[in-house]
């Protein structure tokens, strides 16, 4: 627990520069909260998985069939302003591997740019995305991932997440992993080796990094007085 809160509470409190958030996952209502809370001490917040829809859409893209939330758009439409105000970089993928189906036996088919066509889902990043997030990441002092980029439990749409993965491995600056899919997919490639911190966490890393580093527990035990 210690060196978790080393590590997170480093993020918070003096992240060496330039400091590189990927966030992915599936829905904006449940990342929406730490974007918030990264977004005024990040460089780039590169922004992935399938609430990269809303963020999309909010910006006049086709989506196809791809996971929007609605209720989301103007959350998303906020926070992309308060980025551009901010001077933060934000990245959303640039091209796309769809399917016509939400299916672990859809075959993968490219897409060469931002807009999904028409009947298709986008299920991972395509190479363009996955080139332009490694840029960021391998010029990053500080890196935190946590989220997938695609459909990762699907074989034919991880390799996305499995990139970034490599990615992160690659980096020489502070590395920290949390959240399910992206510790599965870095143990996955046998890569924990190389990452500085890989949380095991799990739900309470991410209540870690909304709350600022301030959650009440820690709090209490860093409170603490010593006993003799």
């Amino acid at each position: 627990m210690e060196k978790e809160i080393k590590f997170l509470g480093g993020v918070f409190e003096n992240p060496a520069k330039p400091f590189v958030a990927v966030i992915g996952g599936a829905k904006v209502s449940t990342k929406i909260a730490v974007l918030e809370s990264l977004l005024p001490r990040v460089s780039t917040m590169i922004i992935g998985g399938g609430m990269a829809f809303t963020f999309l859409k909010v910006q006049g893209h086709s989506i196809g069939k791809s996971l929007v939330e609605e209720d989301f758009l103007p959350t998303a439409k906020a926070f992309l302003d308060k980025a551009k105000s901010s001077g933060a970089e934000v990245l959303l993928p640039v091209d796309h591997k769809v399917a016509g189906e939400f299916a672990e036996t859809a075959k993968a088919e490219a897409v060469d740019g931002v807009d999904i066509p028409e009947g298709k889902i986008s299920m991972d990043i395509g190479p363009k995305s996955v080139a332009l997030f490694r840029d960021r990441i391998l010029k990053a002092k500080t890196v935190i991932w946590n989220g997938p980029m695609g459909v990762f439990e699907f074989p034919e749409f991880s390799k996305g997440t499995l990139e970034v993965a490599k990615a992160v491995a690659d980096c020489k600056g502070i590395t920290v992993v949390g959240g399910g899919d992206s510790v599965a997919a870095v143990n996955a490639l046998g890569l924990s080796d190389r990452m500085d911190h890989v949380s095991t966490g799990g739900g309470a890393s991410l209540e870690f990094i909304e709350s600022g580093g301030d959650l009440p527990g820690v709090a209490v035990l860093e409170d603490k007085p010593e006993q003799d």
